[in-house]
């Protein structure tokens, strides 16, 4: 499983940025809170204040040095999977995350990946989802820039892993997602990703984000101009975009904010993207 290089065919590439939009935080003033269930007492599902922001939002198969993980906080990779169809959870659990925990070892250099987590998306056209399911509903996809852990969300996910495969110690951790398409190129709601060097500490912001049967911490993003964008034009059933989202080495790309947004360009009747995403544990020695 290699990395993909600056191997294009047709209209596989788009070659100008694309001109979008995309849902950020306005203001750090509260540690914003969004439900996934029903709200107690009526209260608003998101406590924060968002705004879409216009944004140039450039195709990663353009330049002559493709982005890398360690770099730019993600990577385009070439990989083939013996999965036909992603219907069946325990089929992805028993074949899918060995393929995912092999890649992602084969790219970073991991002595040790654990995928501890996945999730099936389907847009629907007919709701705004800033993190996907509400209430039960099949997840969609998520439309609000973020990324999926914190530091301290990071290290509680690093200590429950210890403890279920009894890990004594480690010496470098890290998380990185996998996503890839589940059946058609993706033509609607692709995925953009944000070059990790871009991104300045403060312009993280921790946020809660409250399940059923638990809440978790991830960082929403305040707007800042010196964000640069990147997607990859009609990804294939066989390419996989790995992302950073922490990295407890310093001097490495840590914390990569991502989400989809709506291409100008996608025709008209393009069937609603559906996807697959990974979470992965990384540790090294």
């Amino acid at each position: 499983m290699k990395t993909l290089r600056h191997f294009i065919q047709g209209n596989r590439m788009h070659p100008t940025p694309v001109s979008a939009t995309l849902e950020y935080l306005q203001s750090a003033a509260h540690k914003p809170v969004t439900y996934m269930l029903a709200p107690p007492g009526g209260h608003a599902w998101d406590t924060g204040h968002y705004a879409t922001m216009p944004v140039a939002i450039a195709d990663g198969r353009a330049p002559a040095d493709p982005p890398a993980l360690d770099r730019e906080g993600f990577q385009l990779c070439s990989a083939p999977s013996a999965m036909r169809s992603f219907g069946d959870r325990a089929e992805i659990q028993r074949v899918y995350y060995r393929e995912m925990e092999e890649l992602a070892r084969a790219v970073t250099g991991a002595s040790r990946a654990i995928v501890f987590d996945h999730l099936v998306r389907r847009r629907d056209p007919g709701t705004l989802a800033p993190f996907g399911a509400r209430d039960g509903q099949r997840p969609s996809t998520a439309t609000r820039v973020h990324c999926d852990f914190t530091p301290a969300s990071a290290q509680r996910r690093l200590a429950l892993e210890m403890e279920a495969h009894g890990i004594r110690s480690v010496a470098r951790h890290a998380i990185v997602n996998l996503w890839r398409t589940t059946r058609l190129p993706v033509l609607d709601a692709p995925l953009a990703v944000c070059d990790a060097r871009t991104v300045d500490r403060s312009d993280l912001v921790a946020a809660d984000i409250v399940y059923p049967t638990r809440t978790g911490e991830i960082f929403e993003v305040l707007y800042n101009p010196a964000h640069a964008w990147t997607y990859y034009h009609a990804m294939q059933y066989d390419e996989v975009l790995l992302f950073k989202q922490y990295d407890s080495l310093d001097g490495m790309s840590c914390f990569t904010p991502h989400a989809a947004f709506a291409h100008p360009d996608t025709p008209p009747g393009t069937p609603p993207r559906e996807s697959i995403e990974i979470r992965c544990l990384l540790i090294f020695d």
